[in-house]
């Protein structure tokens, strides 16, 4: 018997949307006689009645296309408590609609779950790898990407290249020929992990917002070839022979071997050496898995899933799926010589000559049309050409690919007070990018969702991804603690790079409003919390609307609200945010739909942020009555407690989700090296599975030394002293809950202690303060010669005695980039002439300072 499942349900069916999709009750005429009961335990020779209920989710489909048509009401298969193991997807179409004004409804009861996986069992010891099991694979699982122990995503067998590689135009020459006899090269992936030049953190992906991945085509000696046509669709992208560097994408780098390699190697069996470490032999058929401390794979529940798709509708109307646990479900598609060639949130280049001409419309000869229509992540539970869905009180979890996709043509449907979370890419996806002036996804409502814990495997994926829309309202999710941005929106902005217009489009009137989003940007950068492209509307009025957000708790560099290239026509209104290396609203773009200069129209009101931006009119940019907070407690209460789910969905934040287990391991792992001691920086994890993180356990040599996750949360780094100079030092760090420690993290960079020689940090630049009548925001730039380390802080000096330590992972980050640093020093007095020096810290300890004097507001 699988796991048992707790699913969210209950409190979120007592209040339905207002697109019309609430029930209509039985009438006397008779529907409750077509109803339909299913049950794990049924047998489809049976009615399907609630004494006799079929077995399969098929057999009940085909009782309910016998009976809609001569019901007198709503029909309402109920699925009992259980596990609704899939060897096919349930595909739904046209006759499986509600008829004559009813619906049908399948109605899940607390712990019914639809499931694309297969139980491995079977576990025995292998013979001479000490703490390594095997168990046969189970019939019909040809390949995977995930595997799960007791409803907790176990990581596949990773580990740093055992070489040095230099790039070739077919892949790579390797410093020794040690790969060459490693078991199915094939199957094994490279991996470009993204981010910040940053304490010997490297800087490899296709953007910082990408995590491209490349499997292995084949090795021999020092030769290693990569898949096609990942590699060519990595390394190829055509550049616009007159704008040296700038590929005709227009979006990020377009070469994994213009000084970058991979970061890490996975899915090989040679690396698999540490405890929750797993493996797929696909010659062998066997899964290899190295149990945590405890684990007893007799007893436990091990998942291995196998479809890509659990449900699939297309040209569906007026049926309402409610109280299901979505889960097991895979994406095999980054495993084939297609790869992971990732543009942005998920989406790829794909296809023999993607490189050349997908997506590139007029810029190139035979380019596809329309531009910048690459290819989406698929969902696990996809809809297409539907009208008048709705997805609640349900849960997505354990999947491998976007969780619910309502793809292109789908309107009037509602998704609301479910969880997302353990999803291997985007957790929503809304409309496509395909269709810019002629796609009709219209009134989709996302509402009173909770988004947490992803993307798992593509992590440059977000939790709600909406292209070409109109009438789309997103409003009252709370979305934390995800690896990039939150909520993206729209698309097709990239050619104003090239000073040209973003690519018209028919999206107007869409609103995101009364967000919660914090914890946000945990792995990549250069995103936001609610981050927005391309034309929005054909005026303010008929523009986007983001109003009532609360976004604050964003770990890498971008901005909270986002209006990147080609944005144009976004109303930012009534908004709290803070906290937001390195702005909390923009940026300014030029307006290339003419000629006169003007940037593209953007009205910023009635914000409260510590930006602290004065009022004015930058060429379009309207910037007025927005408001300093002078600390987030003094954000608008009204605002605040409106943002996030509406008290019937709160109870969302406390469900079960998944099996209780250690947290998942830290990413993006560096260090430099002072006297004596190494100091060390991380992305933190985001998937906790049931328990709160309480510290981080750092390794250098043979010495861990803990910090707890709170103060790590502030201080954005940690020491390990007492070491060796002289001596070489590897470090990885594990995360902690209650449940233990998560497998260490990749290793950072080797580093070697010795004493300094005492050279301090220039003064940081462009520093200015931008006053209220009792705060100041604090405005600089990193200095451009660090000293002998980096930067690890900043101190701030009041001309009122007070003196303040600028800790946090900004002041780490900032500095590579050339980013700005924000502040706010509140508690000052109105009509006060203050003034305000700035240094940057480094191991040395402060160096030269920039001084700043402002006046506070009367």
């Amino acid at each position: 018997m699988k796991r048992s499942v707790q699913l969210a349900v209950g409190a979120a069916a007592a209040v339905i949307s207002a697109v019309a999709l609430t029930a209509t009750p039985a009438d006397a005429s008779g529907s409750r006689g077509a109803d339909v009961y299913v049950s794990p335990s049924g047998n489809d020779r049976l009615p399907g009645t609630s004494q006799q209920p079929v077995r399969t989710l098929q057999r009940a489909q085909a009782l309910v296309r016998e009976r809609a048509p001569h019901a007198g009401g709503d029909i309402t298969v109920h699925l009992a408590p259980g596990v609704f193991d899939l060897s096919q997807p349930l595909r739904l179409d046209a006759r499986d609609s509600g008829v004559n004004g009813h619906r049908v409804i399948w109605q899940g009861s607390p712990g019914t779950e639809i499931s694309g996986g297969k139980q491995v069992t079977g576990w025995h010891a292998v013979p001479g790898k000490p703490g390594l099991f095997a168990a046969p694979a189970p019939k019909g699982l040809d390949n995977t990407r995930q595997l799960y122990v007791n409803g907790v995503r176990e990581q596949r067998a990773q580990g740093p290249l055992p070489v040095t590689v230099k790039a070739t135009a077919t892949g790579y020459t390797a410093s020794a020929p040690t790969m060459a006899g490693w078991r199915n090269p094939s199957d094994i992936e490279f991996v470009y992990t993204a981010g910040e030049a940053l304490w010997n953190i490297q800087r490899d992906g296709l953007g910082q917002w990408t995590e491209p991945r490349c499997p292995i085509g084949s090795m021999s000696g020092t030769t290693i070839t990569m898949a096609q046509p990942c590699w060519d669709n990595s390394t190829k992208r055509v550049v616009f022979p007159n704008i040296p560097g700038r590929s005709v994408n227009m979006v990020g780098p377009y070469d994994l071997t213009n000084g970058r390699h991979p970061t890490y190697v996975e899915n090989a069996f040679e690396v698999l050496d540490t405890p929750g470490e797993w493996y797929l032999d696909r010659s062998s058929h066997t899964v290899y898995y190295m149990p945590r401390p405890g684990e007893n794979l007799r007893t436990a529940d091990v998942e291995a899933p196998a479809l890509e798709q659990l449900i699939t509708a297309s040209g569906l109307r007026d049926v309402s799926f409610r109280g299901i646990q979505y889960s097991y479900a895979t994406w095999l598609t980054p495993s084939s010589p297609e790869g992971f060639s990732e543009i942005q949130a998920g989406y790829t280049n794909t296809g023999p000559d993607g490189w050349a001409v997908q997506g590139l419309c007029q810029f190139v000869p035979n380019g596809k049309c329309p531009y910048a229509s690459w290819t989406p992540e698929p969902g696990n539970v996809t809809v297409t050409d539907s009208t008048g869905l709705e997805f609640s009180d349900s849960v997505f979890t354990h999947l491998g690919a976007a969780g619910l996709r309502l793809a292109g043509n789908t309107a009037n449907t509602l998704v609301r007070g479910n969880i997302f979370t353990d999803i291997s890419g985007n957790g929503i996806e809304i409309g496509g990018v395909d269709q810019p002036t002629t796609g009709s996804t219209h009134d989709v409502q996302v509402l009173d969702n909770h988004l947490y814990g992803l993307p798992r495997e593509f992590h440059g994926g977000v939790a709600i991804l909406n292209g070409y829309s109109q009438h789309d309202v997103i409003s009252h999710n709370q979305i934390d603690h995800v690896a990039y941005s939150a909520i993206s929106m729209g698309w097709g902005g990239w050619p104003d790079k090239i000073q040209v217009a973003a690519t018209p489009n028919n999206s107007h009137d869409n609103i995101v409003s009364d967000n919660l989003i914090h914890d946000y940007m945990l792995s990549l950068d250069d995103g936001g919390g609610i981050y927005t492209q391309g034309i929005t509307g054909s005026s303010l009025e008929t523009g986007e609307k983001v109003t009532g957000n609360v976004i604050y708790g964003q770990l890498g560099l971008g901005k909270g609200i986002y209006t990147d290239n080609g944005n144009t026509y976004e109303n930012i209104v009534g908004n709290v945010v803070y906290g937001t290396p390195y702005a909390n609203v923009g940026s300014t773009h030029v307006d290339y739909r003419d000629k006169l200069g003007n940037n593209d129209p953007t009205l910023i009101q009635g914000n409260y942020w510590d930006q602290g931006d004065k009022d004015g009119n930058n060429k379009g940019v309207i910037t007025q009555g927005n408001h300093l907070l002078d600390n987030p407690s003094a954000a608008p209460k009204s605002i605040v407690d409106n943002a996030g789910l509406e008290p019937a969905y709160r109870g969302l934040l406390s469900r079960h989700v998944g099996g209780d287990g250690p947290p998942a391991q830290p990413t993006r792992v560096g260090s430099f090296a002072a006297d004596g001691k190494v100091y060390v920086t991380w992305n933190p994890t985001y998937a906790f599975n049931n328990a709160p993180l309480d510290s981080y356990l750092i390794t250098a040599g043979g010495k861990t030394v803990s910090i707890p996750a709170a103060q790590f949360s502030k201080q954005g780094y940690a020491v390990v002293d007492g070491l060796t100079n002289g001596t070489s030092y590897v470090v990885t760090v594990r995360a902690h809950n209650r449940f233990g420690a998560s497998t260490p993290s990749l290793p950072a960079a080797p580093v070697t202690p010795g004493p300094l020689a005492g050279k301090l940090s220039d003064a940081p630049t462009g520093g200015r303060a931008l006053p209220s009548s009792s705060a100041v925001s604090l405005h600089w730039t990193p200095p451009a010669n660090m000293g002998d380390t980096p930067v690890i802080a900043y101190v701030i000096t009041v001309s009122d005695g007070r003196t303040i330590t600028v800790n946090g992972r900004d002041a780490l980050v900032t500095q590579p980039t050339a980013k700005g640093m924000v502040r706010v020093v509140d508690g000052l007095k109105p009509a006060t002439d203050y003034t305000f020096t700035i240094a940057a810290v480094t191991a040395d300890g402060p160096g030269a300072a920039v001084t700043v004097k402002a006046t506070t507001n009367s």
